[in-house]
């Protein structure tokens, strides 16, 4: 992932929209390469942009694993990676990284799970809030610009459900991210785990390239039924976000000029729409998804529609949406 587009994603200037709103934003990366193009300064530059942005939840992403030791304590590379960058932007007074969520693969053993998890516990001096242990997989032979390696049927395998509800036994929360076919497994694990907190990342990434090209109102319809089921189980909260990755196939990525905020809310707001009814906004937090959203738009453009997308909603849920959810959900004081 090359993510060094800042002059072509900012042709497109537009006014901050109520400046004042204070946003918590639940799911970011950071790659330490300077070839990934997406480092502190880098997401400074975004968070500082117009928006008050005042704290993130930065998301595993597989970077800056250690190089040695035993594979399943590598991931524990990132949190001290993460933890030092956390630092650093604390430091300087502005927006700061409040918490992160890193990588376990949760069908270890419980007595290496629980190094695992120690060891993010000790290296994050108290971030650690979490898992990320994507279940996405597509089977369906779309060439996919971010494509999932997750085992086919990761939800259902005995080892790693135990390990889901391991998780929630040491309260600790359990995020991931899945393709739209992938839904009804995920609905299955989250009724095994009831007393996990569980994130759903990205309204399930409905694909819209390959074989899944042209046929969106047709998802759309399937993954109605299917969020509203997800939605009937309480432990269940969802990041609504992530529609601008370029599997989600509206190809804003591919043009000459990214989108606007009203092209975003025009394509995104009956998916967004349709996730507050059924979790409603104490269960829903927006997510920036950044710098991977950012091959299609730029983070002044993402916030500006997420608030045109919740000016129907009155006040008390804007406030959840904007920052209270992500707060509860991943404990971080205000």
């Amino acid at each position: 992932m090359v993510f060094n587009n800042t002059d072509w994603v900012w042709q497109v200037r537009e006014d901050v929209l109520e400046p004042e709103r204070e946003i918590v934003d639940p799911h970011h990366h950071l790659w330490p390469s300077k070839d990934m193009g997406y480092q502190v300064p880098d997401l400074l530059a975004d968070l500082t942009s117009g928006h008050n942005v005042v704290q993130t939840v930065f998301m595993e992403c597989g970077a800056a694993y250690r190089k040695d030791g035993p594979d399943y304590l590598k991931p524990i590379g990132e949190t001290v990676f993460v933890t030092d960058s956390a630092a650093e932007m604390k430091a300087k007074g502005g927006p700061y990284i409040a918490a992160l969520v890193a990588h376990a693969d949760l069908r270890l053993p419980l007595e290496q799970l629980d190094e695992v998890l120690d060891g993010h516990v000790e290296a994050s001096k108290g971030l650690f809030r979490g898992i990320r242990h994507a279940g996405s997989r597509d089977v369906s032979g779309a060439t996919l610009r971010i494509p999932g390696h997750a085992p086919p049927r990761l939800y259902a395998e005995a080892d790693f459900r135990r390990g889901v509800q391991h998780l929630g036994e040491r309260g600790f929360t359990y995020d991931t991210w899945h393709y739209h076919h992938q839904n009804r497994d995920y609905l299955d694990l989250a009724k095994a785990c009831p007393d996990t907190t569980m994130i759903l990342d990205h309204f399930g990434t409905p694909i819209g390239v390959g074989p899944f090209e042209g046929k969106r109102d047709e998802i759309f319809e399937t993954w109605k039924d299917d969020m509203a089921a997800i939605a009937e189980c309480p432990n269940v909260h969802a990041k609504i976000g992530g529609l601008a990755m370029p599997d989600n196939g509206f190809g804003w990525d591919k043009r000459d000029i990214p989108p606007t905020s009203d092209e975003v809310v025009v394509q995104h707001e009956r998916w967004y729409d349709h996730m507050i009814k059924c979790f409603g906004p104490e269960r829903c937090m927006f997510e920036s998804n950044f710098p991977v959203d950012r091959w299609s738009l730029n983070y002044v453009v993402y916030w500006n529609a997420m608030k045109k997308i919740a000016a129907k909603y009155p006040e008390e849920a804007k406030a959840a949406m904007f920052a209270g959810t992500a707060r509860k959900v991943y404990s971080v004081e205000a």
